[in-house]
């Protein structure tokens, strides 16, 4: 990739989140939950939203994989880990109201975690099943395996 100059800045492009990238996220998350004991549903969204790779381990409980990827969803809309934004939704926090306020529900309960390269959102990986602060762990140890942080 090239970068390509306007007349107001210059566009560098920044290689997307690719099905190899999410099969390892995936595959790390596995690793990491298969160590600990912990039964999770895993779900690797691209910078569109859109499903890249999914996976539940057939023993977790059967809402982890929609909390995986509502996690996941909520982190890339609001490009920050759903750990971060707990406090946020809380009654009298900021963002009291946005749980409610599309269509698409949000979940604010930690392990989802946005996907960046080069400082660009590129996508968002959301972890359930196992506790909240697991969750959360298992997402970043994979961010940090495959993408390196």
């Amino acid at each position: 990739m090239t970068a390509t100059t306007t007349a107001t800045e210059t566009v560098t492009p920044v290689r997307p989140l690719t099905t190899h990238d999410a099969d390892a996220l995936v595959a790390a998350v596995r690793r990491a939950a298969d160590e600990q004991g912990v039964r999770v549903a895993v779900s690797v969204l691209d910078a569109g939203g859109h499903p890249l790779a999914f996976r539940r381990d057939d023993r977790a409980v059967l809402i982890a994989g929609e909390t995986s990827t509502r996690k996941a969803f909520t982190a890339l809309q609001l490009d920050a880990p759903t750990a971060d934004v707990v406090d946020a939704v809380q009654p009298g926090g900021l963002f009291h109201t946005l749980p409610t306020a599309l269509d698409r529900p949000l979940l604010f309960i930690a392990g989802g975690v946005p996907l960046h390269r080069d400082g660009r959102l590129v996508g968002a990986i959301g972890v359930g099943g196992g506790a909240p602060e697991q969750d959360h762990r298992l997402a970043v140890s994979a961010i940090e395996d495959v993408l390196g942080g």
